[in-house]
């Protein structure tokens, strides 16, 4: 299983990422509810959006947040600078032991334990 950020799948949506979307083919994907909501909670999104948004989201696995995340995430905010939705989609990672798939590699590549995917990079 791959844990993906956001930023993945926002481009699984746009057309010129087919080979994103192929390589998804090939992996058991799962996301983050906290990046759930980061996406599907963007204010400006349109109904369609939503709807092909939900649609891939469908057939993955969600992962709850748990308060042993929220206490990982508050530890690697102490370390250094980053985002809430940053700490807690690491924390995420760590807790279940899974590679974390992004092309924002350089926000987490600091972090011991979180193994990095950029499928944007195959």
């Amino acid at each position: 299983m791959i844990l993906l950020d956001s930023n993945i799948l926002i481009y699984l949506m746009q057309k010129e990422h087919e080979a994103l979307r192929q390589w998804l083919l090939t992996i058991e994907p799962a996301y983050s509810i906290i990046r759930k909501v980061e996406v599907l909670g963007y204010w400006n999104l349109s109904i369609a959006q939503n709807d092909a948004i939900a649609a891939v989201l469908s057939p993955m696995r969600e992962i709850s947040l748990t308060a042993r995340q929220c206490e990982h995430a508050i530890n690697l905010r102490q370390q250094r600078k980053m985002s809430l939705g940053d700490a807690l989609i690491a924390a995420t990672a760590m807790d279940h032991s899974l590679p974390l798939a992004t092309r924002n590699t350089n926000d987490f590549d600091w972090i011991s334990g979180v193994q990095l995917i950029n499928p944007m990079d195959t």
